[in-house]
């Protein structure tokens, strides 16, 4: 009879369990470095960055907030409404009459400089959007433009010999008469509706078009009073 060779010799037995943690190893997948909390961090950073640009960008040339600080629009707008101004309503039209726009007061008739922190709040709050009309802006209605003729009688205002329908000044208002005044070209002439308290072109003459920031179009807040200009 021919020899056999003699079978293998087998290994020592490993456990079930053993045999099982080697499995797991070996499916387990290579780490990658990257936790998802991280991840999921930096897309929330990046949306934010990406909304606070567009807020900017919005801010910057399209539509603006603003808070009203006082009654010289009254009955039209109120202390602590909120309207929206449209910063390029007039890059192609020009102002017209009766409409409610927002700009820079004169130099002359601008207030002491604001406290330091008064500053910094105010920065912050511009930041988010609501701008808030201080010193340096006003809100008024336009009552004539340039080339108009404007005077005012017996508390009635007439623009090129023609008496304003104003609903929305108040009833009983009282005002100086004034003119005639030859409104030049460029310039606006603004009063507020509260005519018995308002700074306004009585005090400080037309106003320049270039120091316009935009037409007010709308009054959001209070929601009671959401209305159109």
């Amino acid at each position: 009879m021919n020899d056999l060779p003699p079978p293998p010799q087998a290994g020592p037995a490993r456990s079930g369990t053993e045999a099982v943690q080697s499995q797991a190893h070996a499916a387990a997948p290579l780490p990658t470095g990257r936790r998802p909390g991280a991840r999921f961090a930096r897309e929330a950073i990046g949306v934010l960055l990406l909304a606070l640009l567009v807020a900017i960008l919005v801010k910057v040339f399209l539509v603006q907030a603003f808070f009203i600080p006082s009654e010289s629009m009254v009955p039209t707008l109120e202390i602590d409404d909120r309207v929206l101004v449209s910063r390029i309503a007039y890059l192609l039209d020009d102002p017209d009459r009766g409409e409610v726009i927002v700009f820079d007061m004169p130099m002359e008739y601008e207030d002491p400089p604001e406290p330091i922190w008064e500053s910094m709040v105010r920065h912050v709050v511009e930041a988010v959007g609501i701008r808030v009309a201080r010193v340096e802006d006003l809100i008024k209605r336009v009552i004539a433009v340039g080339g108009d003729k404007l005077e005012v009688r017996n508390n009635r205002v007439m623009v090129n010999g023609v008496v304003l329908d104003e609903p929305y000044v108040p009833p009983g208002a009282r005002m100086a008469d004034l003119g005639p005044i030859y409104i030049p070209d460029g310039h606006v002439w603004v009063m507020g509706d509260n005519r018995d308290n308002s700074r306004d072109s009585r005090s400080f003459g037309p106003v320049p078009a270039d120091t316009i920031v935009g037409r007010a179009f709308i009054r959001f807040w209070p929601l009671s009073r959401l209305d159109g200009l």
